[in-house]
C-alpha cells in the first residue's frame, strides 16, 4: 500500500509534458504561418502539375517523331506526306506550313528563292512550337527562385516571436521559445522542399525541349533540302547506305545547291 501511494505521489510531482509538433507550431504561428503554408502548397501543386503535363506533352511529340521517320518520307510529295502525320501535332504543323509556304511563294513576285522563303516560314513555325512547349516552365523557375525566400520569411517571423516571448517572460526557457523556433525551422524546410523539385523539374524539362528543338531543326532542314532538290534528297529511314557513301542530310544540302540527276541546277519556282 505504501508503494502505491509513493507511485501516485511521484506521478503527481512529474512536470507537465509540453506538446510540440508541426500542427502545434502552425497553431502558434497564427494566420501568418497558415498563409505562408497555403502559398507553399499552391506552389508545390502547381509545380507537379506542370511537371507531369509537360512530360506527357513532350513524350507525345517524341513518340510522333517515329511516324515522321517512316510514313512521311515514303510519301510521293510533301502534301501527301503531311496527311500521313498525326493531326494537331508539331510535325504536322511544320509540314503543313512548308506546303503553305510553297503555295504562297508561287503567288508572290520578287519573293526570292523558294527554299529561302520556306526556310523562313519553317523557322517561324518552329519558334511558335517551342514557345508552346516552354509554356509553364517560367512558373517552375519562379517557384525555384522564390520558395526558399518565402520559407525564410516564415523563419524570420518565428524567430521574432521567440524573442518576444523571451522578453515577456524575462527568461529564455525552452518551453517558451521551442514552439516559435520550431515553426521557423519548419518553414525553412518547407521552402526547400518546394523549391528543389521545381528547379530539378525545370532543368529536366528544358533539356527535353532542347532535344525536341534539335529534332525539329533536323526535320525542317530535311524539308528544305527536299524542296530545293525537287524531291531528290530524302533522309535515310533506316536503310543501309552504300559503302563509302554518307547518306544525304539537310545540313549538306544547305551548304551546296541541289542538282538533278543530269547535273544541272534544280529549277526554282518564281
Amino acid at each position: 500500500m505504501n508503494l502505491y501511494y509513493l507511485a501516485a505521489a511521484a506521478a503527481d510531482t512529474e512536470a507537465p509534458v509540453n506538446e510540440f509538433g508541426f500542427w502545434k507550431a502552425m497553431e502558434e504561428g497564427g494566420p501568418v504561418a497558415w498563409s505562408i503554408l497555403a502559398v507553399m502548397i499552391i506552389m508545390s501543386v502547381g509545380s507537379f502539375y506542370i511537371l507531369f503535363t509537360k512530360y506527357f506533352e513532350q513524350a507525345k511529340v517524341m513518340r510522333q517523331y517515329k511516324n515522321v521517320q517512316g510514313a512521311f518520307w515514303r510519301a510521293g510529295s510533301l502534301r501527301e506526306g503531311a496527311t500521313k502525320l498525326d493531326k494537331n501535332s508539331a510535325w504536322r504543323q511544320l509540314a503543313d506550313d512548308a506546303v503553305t509556304a510553297q503555295d504562297h511563294h508561287g503567288k508572290m513576285e520578287g519573293a526570292g528563292q523558294e527554299v529561302h522563303f520556306v526556310e523562313e516560314e519553317l523557322a517561324h513555325s518552329q519558334n511558335t512550337i517551342n514557345q508552346a512547349l516552354s509554356g509553364g516552365l517560367s512558373f517552375l523557375a519562379s517557384v525555384g527562385a522564390t520558395a526558399p525566400f518565402i520559407g525564410l520569411l516564415g523563419t524570420v517571423i518565428g524567430i521574432y516571436r521567440a524573442l518576444i516571448n523571451i522578453g515577456i517572460e524575462g527568461s529564455a526557457s525552452i518551453d517558451k521559445v521551442a514552439g516559435p523556433v520550431g515553426e521557423a525551422l519548419i518553414m525553412t524546410a518547407i521552402g526547400l522542399l518546394v523549391a528543389v523539385p521545381a528547379v530539378l523539374a525545370f532543368n529536366w524539362l528544358q533539356s527535353r525541349n532542347r532535344r525536341i528543338d534539335a529534332l525539329m531543326t533536323d526535320f525542317s532542314n530535311n524539308i528544305v533540302a527536299y524542296i530545293g532538290s525537287n524531291g531528290a534528297i530524302k533522309p535515310t529511314t533506316g536503310a543501309a547506305a552504300p559503302a563509302g557513301k554518307k547518306p544525304a542530310t539537310a545540313a549538306a544540302a544547305a551548304k551546296k545547291p541541289a542538282t538533278t540527276a543530269g547535273g544541272a541546277s534544280a529549277s526554282v519556282k518564281k
